[in-house]
């Protein structure tokens, strides 16, 4: 599973002109799934996710989370973040996940997230054509992976 994290000030998703997810202050997450992804790397990236400390403290630190500040979290699908350009210009996905088993995983993802930050989740619909736009706050932006290649 890999994931590319922003903090924003707000961010939102629109499929077929209609906003389907919007937060304010929180975290935008792209969601790459892998087809050896599993339960294990969705509970490791989601612990993560709500525990990682980029959001300034009174101080001007980063040294609270999303959970300390009441953040909201929006989740997209994003299979090109599994693009191999290795060869070519073309880019291959063949790393990422087929449709039939990212979903379950992507749905599984969202529903654990929404345990851990017990609140409902913002997200994109899964294989959408969407327009995603964010402010980035920072501006901060990190690449999370469950499995080390």
């Amino acid at each position: 599973m890999k994931i590319v994290l922003q903090r924003v000030q707000h961010a939102q998703v629109v499929v077929d002109e209609k906003i389907v997810g919007a937060i304010q202050h929180g975290l935008l997450v792209l969601l790459g799934i892998s087809p050896t992804d599993t339960t294990k790397d969705i509970e490791y990236l989601c612990k993560k996710i709500t525990q990682l400390r980029i959001f300034n403290d009174d101080n001007g630190v980063m040294n609270l989370s999303v959970q300390d500040v009441n953040g909201s979290i929006l989740v997209i699908s994003q299979f090109t973040l599994y693009a191999n350009t290795s060869k070519g210009n073309r880019p291959s996905y063949i790393e990422a996940a087929r449709p039939e088993i990212a979903e379950p995983i992507y749905e599984e993802f969202k529903k654990h997230l929404s345990t851990l930050m017990n609140q409902p989740i913002a997200c994109g619909i899964f294989g959408a054509d969407m327009k995603v736009s964010l402010l980035n706050d920072g501006p901060v932006t990190i690449v999370l992976e469950s499995q080390i290649v």
